[in-house]
């Protein structure tokens, strides 16, 4: 199986990246893509792809990066020159995210988008949405976008709360080279989201919180299954009956075997034959 969003580049696992990747390698899940958010955790995800370089001699199994600047750590940049746009620290960062695209572990841009979601938690104290923020935020993602181009990689897109936004966006910057190379990841239950992506020839990302999101239960049950892949955006969004049991510990990626299986049992078919046609789909995105 494939888990195609896990940040084992997060604090979270620091010290426990082995254990977990064995887990997962236990239960089946022998291909991992982890996305950056910024720079540091773009370089981190790179490293921890090279330590493992010998998880598969297969190049269909292993585990892999993506590089990006993830919407909410915009806010810095933004914070910081509110009025340079486009400043020398947002050309700087870009540049930073670009060199890395030449190792060969990074099969993609991301995570990248658009987010107008308040958070509770965040490192930045003063952090709120204006319309200034998330224009640069736009830009941003239209300079990624033009790297994933430029460079033949895939692209992960990060949207929360902003779909207007978002697709019209992609409408405006949309290159035939992102059809089948682009996914929503955790994608919103939302039916213009999920057109656009048919469209566009787009993958839809399925998380833990199908088990217990009862709108994204009905929601994929709509979805073709050539279009689904699997994630679990470790450490976040842990599956029932985990969420419950074990709450304050860390999603982690061998839990893609009970997303998998819930979502068979949801649209009453095998979880091996899924499974099959989740991973199938993957490294048709990820190009592998």
């Amino acid at each position: 199986m494939f888990d195609t969003h896990c940040h084992l580049n997060f604090g979270a696992f620091d010290g426990r990246v082995g254990e977990v990747v064995d887990r997962a390698k236990q239960s089946g899940v022998n291909q991992i893509v982890i996305p950056g958010t910024d720079v540091p955790t773009s370089e981190k995800a790179i490293a921890i792809a090279e330590q493992y370089e010998g998880y598969s001699p297969e190049r269909s199994r292993g585990i892999y990066a993506a590089v990006g600047i993830h919407p909410h750590h915009v806010f810095e940049i933004f914070n910081g020159e509110k009025n340079l746009l486009p400043s020398l620290s947002f050309k700087k960062e870009l540049k930073k995210i670009e060199n890395l695209l030449t190792n060969p572990k990074v099969v993609a841009i991301g995570e990248v988008g658009i987010d107008r979601h308040i958070y509770q938690k965040t490192k930045y104290p003063d952090y709120k949405i204006e319309e200034e923020f998330v224009e640069l935020q736009k830009i941003f993602l239209i300079e990624q976008i033009k790297l994933a181009i430029k460079y033949n990689k895939s692209l992960i897109l990060h949207n929360r709360e902003a779909k207007k936004d978002m697709l019209g966006l992609l409408e405006s910057v949309w290159d035939k080279k992102l059809e089948g190379r682009t996914v929503f990841h955790c994608c919103e239950p939302d039916f213009g989201l999920f057109e656009f992506a048919k469209k566009h020839k787009m993958f839809i990302g399925v998380d833990g919180d199908i088990t217990y999101y009862k709108e994204k239960q009905e929601f994929i049950k709509t979805i073709p299954l050539e279009m689904l892949v699997f994630e679990t955006d470790s450490p976040f969004l842990n599956p029932e009956p985990l969420r419950k049991k074990e709450r304050g510990t860390n999603n982690e990626p061998k839990n893609i075997k009970i997303i998998a299986e819930y979502i068979a049992s949801l649209l009453h078919c095998s979880t091996d034959s899924l499974s099959k046609q989740a991973t199938e789909n993957a490294r048709k995105l990820f190009n592998l």
